[in-house]
């Protein structure tokens, strides 16, 4: 039977949106967030972060710099560019996680922007006992193809170019194929008792429509004023985050920390 993936009618965010990112980031360098005010000392929870469709860990690059200075202990997906097959994607990200929460002795958490929000939770669904809690960044988690055309077109592109053997590239036929068989019914199902997911979305998105954000399966649904890539350096967003690690740590049993402020940003 054929796998259709559901897709959003006339989904066209302002992709414009976007050029907006360099504001974001000028107004993080302002807040007190990124000198870690209102945060708690992580103590080494293990933080796993996986960038976003043809994006790679340097786009997070800016967050884990933060959770580092926080006492978290971040650890990027391994990826010069999100683009390669979910189920071999998720493999990966697997041993990654593994190392990093046997180097901590703790749960740890994922933190995925866009595509690699839907990675996370697939992950989080697969090894439950290696995760806390999962943070989606305008994750299109209900509809994966609920994307602006042009970067509809991207996808199609690289999809094809997998499909005529270019390697590390997802294929049109993972969708339907056994490499992906685990996959789709693993982000449509909520995740097991005892992982959180908390998502982040944006009405100002430019890439994905917000709607397709809206994971039922969330313990929290935040909603922050934000382009689609800058939610990687979003004030709103950084707090989020913060939050739901607090949240996570509290919920797997370990105890508070007291707030703790940096002198200064790194």
């Amino acid at each position: 039977m054929r796998r259709r993936i559901p897709t959003l009618v006339s989904t066209r965010p302002p992709l414009w949106r976007e050029a907006l990112i360099g504001l974001e980031a000028a107004a993080l360098l302002r807040d007190p967030i990124l000198r870690g005010e209102g945060v708690r000392d992580g103590r080494g929870q293990p933080v796993l972060l996986i960038p976003g469709f043809m994006a790679g860990d340097g786009s997070l690059t800016a967050m884990a710099n933060w959770l580092k200075r926080t006492g978290h202990r971040p650890k990027g997906a391994g990826m010069v560019a999100n683009v390669n097959c979910s189920g071999t994607a998720v493999a990966r990200l697997e041993r990654r996680l593994e190392v990093l929460v046997r180097e901590q002795g703790q749960r740890g958490v994922i933190v995925g922007q866009s595509r690699g929000g839907s990675l996370g939770k697939v992950l989080a669904s697969r090894r439950p006992e290696l995760v806390a809690g999962v943070v989606t960044l305008g994750s299109p988690q209900t509809d994966p193809l609920a994307v602006h055309p042009l970067v509809h077109l991207q996808v199609r592109t690289v999809a094809r170019l997998g499909a005529l053997g270019a390697p590390g590239l997802f294929k049109d036929s993972c969708v339907e194929g056994d490499c992906c068989a685990d996959f789709w019914p693993r982000l449509a199902a909520p995740l097991p008792h005892g992982v959180g997911l908390v998502s982040v979305y944006s009405k100002r998105d430019g890439v994905v429509d917000w709607r397709a954000c809206l994971d039922p399966a969330a313990d929290r649904q935040v909603e922050v004023n934000s382009s689609h890539c800058g939610m990687a350096v979003h004030p709103k967003v950084w707090r989020a985050v913060a939050d739901a690690l607090d949240d996570f740590r509290a919920h797997d049993g370990r105890s508070r920390r007291p707030r703790v402020r940096l002198a200064k940003a790194a």
